[in-house]
């Protein structure tokens, strides 16, 4: 059989793959991080008919609640207009099931809601989230990830550091959420003997007692097991404590901190928060900014580097993507071959695959290749806005050779 005119000979590495029994259900009884939700495992899952079942619902006010059914209601209406034969009995049966845990009331902390569902698999993944998505319920392959990554991109676990001379406070801050992973401190004034001291030897308990203090909160970071998962940390406090933890961080924790910030040790919650979301994005952009510039740089010197779906697709495919460059909220409507997962953009779906004879479907082609980024292990960057990107199609990558 000769090979058709606009088709490019991708390996069908990935087939279709039904989760393991004992991944068949995950309902968390608390909040989940967005950041610890299994991307990956979820993309290593697939079929060739539409039976998974996607739903994003925001849920932080009685009115989203309302907002929520009504939705519901519309787009099953229309999924089930969509479906025919058995995958409409699948569809209808999902939905049944996954109904119940739409309506819960949401509990503390809660913002979001992320269900993953498939009756006539089994499978059934739910979880409440403290960030906030945009509606959405898709009928299709697979999970539908797409939304999931931007929220991951937009809300990255970080740490704030709140310390001055005497005391100190380690947050961890998950889907916007915090929580406090640990307090130190030291009190100066009772660790002398009762009738007082002169000035000079107090002055050298105190820079004794502060050295001793700031090496304490090294080994805490060192012994910090959720460190190398956080996007990074924010130094904050009033004074120059803050100076002599940079000046004896080892490398390895210095390379984290990402803002240094003046601010009251009153600080509310709100303040700390807010603090760190603006410092935690202007790193984002930076990251953004230097992605693209290495790209652009990499391409123009010959350098390993891939824009456009097909191109990426390949790279991808050979596991050759160090970075896929995503631009966000893009969207490229094409048609996947559910057999050999060959990718077309732009274009409507044959009613088989040319190549194979496979069941086709419609796509959004960034959704296919952020999946199979997942697959292979390659890093994600969205960004925001990149005239440069936009030039390429709003795709490229930074590849390992």
């Amino acid at each position: 059989m000769s090979t058709p005119p606009n088709y490019l000979p991708y390996p069908n590495i990935y087939p279709c793959m039904e989760p393991a029994e004992d991944e068949k259900r995950n309902i968390p009884v608390g909040l989940t991080s967005v950041s610890d939700i299994d991307v990956r495992a979820l993309s290593e899952i697939y079929d060739e008919k539409d039976v998974y079942l996607s739903i994003y619902l925001p849920t932080y006010s009685r009115e989203e609640d309302s907002l929520n059914e009504s939705y519901l209601l519309s787009r099953s209406r229309a999924i089930s207009k969509a479906v025919k034969g058995d995958i409409a009995d699948s569809f209808l049966e999902t939905y049944e099931m996954i109904r119940e845990y739409t309506a819960h009331a949401s509990i503390r902390g809660e913002r979001g809601r992320i269900i993953f569902a498939s009756a006539p698999l089994g499978f059934l993944h739910i979880y409440r989230v403290g960030a906030e998505p945009e509606r959405k319920m898709v009928l299709d392959t697979s999970p539908f990830l797409l939304p999931l990554a931007r929220m991951r991109d937009d809300y990255e676990d970080y740490a704030i550091l709140l310390m001055d001379s005497q005391q100190a406070k380690l947050f961890v801050v998950e889907s916007r959420v915090m929580t406090v992973q640990g307090t130190d401190s030291i009190d100066l004034m009772n660790k002398h003997k009762k009738g007082g001291m002169s000035q000079m030897r107090f002055n050298r308990l105190r820079r004794g007692a502060i050295q001793s203090f700031v090496s304490d909160l090294v080994e805490d970071l060192e012994e910090l097991r959720e460190l190398s998962e956080l996007r990074g940390i924010v130094v904050a406090g009033p004074g120059e404590a803050k100076k002599q933890l940079l000046e004896v961080l080892p490398p390895n924790i210095s390379e984290m901190v990402i803002g240094v910030e003046d601010v009251s040790m009153d600080a509310s919650e709100g303040q700390l928060l807010a603090m760190g979301e603006r410092v935690t994005r202007e790193d984002e952009l930076k990251v953004e900014k230097d992605c693209v510039e290495e790209l652009r740089c990499n391409i123009m010197k010959g350098l390993p580097s891939a824009y456009g779906a097909r191109d990426v697709k390949r790279a991808l495919n050979e596991a050759r993507v160090n970075v896929l460059l995503l631009l966000d909220k893009a969207s490229i409507p094409g048609w996947i071959c559910e057999r050999c997962q060959n990718i077309h953009e732009r274009e409507a779906p044959p009613e088989t695959c040319p190549h194979c004879g496979g069941p086709t479907s419609k796509v959004d082609v960034v959704e296919e290749l952020y999946e199979l980024a997942q697959r292979t292990g390659a890093e994600v960057e969205f960004i925001e806005e990149s005239d440069f990107l936009s030039s390429l199609g709003g795709i490229g990558a930074i590849l390992r050779y």
